[in-house]
């Protein structure tokens, strides 16, 4: 069985056992976070959501918070001024791999809820 879930305004195909890198969570190393946020979940019977499958989720567990690969952006201005910049930036992501794909009854189970580490959910707590 498969999902699509849609986590940092990005949708990733996962099933039981991938490890993914996400846009970071606010969760530590070794907790259980839970997707709720499913477009799809595929199998036997296949079911698309409008927008959302209800009762559907992915449950992952939290390997380590990383940073990704560095992006250099060299500015250079023409001209008389010869000006130069370099800006560099490492974009900070969690490393999870998925342990289970719920179908139905995903509310029942009590796992925290993925939520982004810049999210306002996580500044009110």
């Amino acid at each position: 069985m498969f999902a699509v879930l849609k986590t940092g305004g990005k949708q990733y195909k996962v099933q039981a056992g991938d490890i993914l890198r996400v846009e970071k969570l606010a969760a530590d190393a070794g907790e259980t976070v839970q997707f709720n946020e499913i477009l799809m979940v595929g199998g036997d019977k296949p079911v698309i959501g409008a927008p959302r499958v209800e009762g559907a989720a992915v449950q992952a567990e939290v390997i380590d918070q990383i940073k990704g690969e560095k992006t250099i952006n060299f500015v250079k201005r023409r001209r008389k001024h010869s000006s130069q910049r370099t800006k560099g930036h490492r974009q900070k992501l969690t490393l999870v791999r998925i342990t289970e794909v719920l179908a139905k009854g995903a509310d029942k189970t009590g796992v925290k809820a993925a939520v982004g580490a810049g999210s306002v959910a996580v500044a009110a707590e």
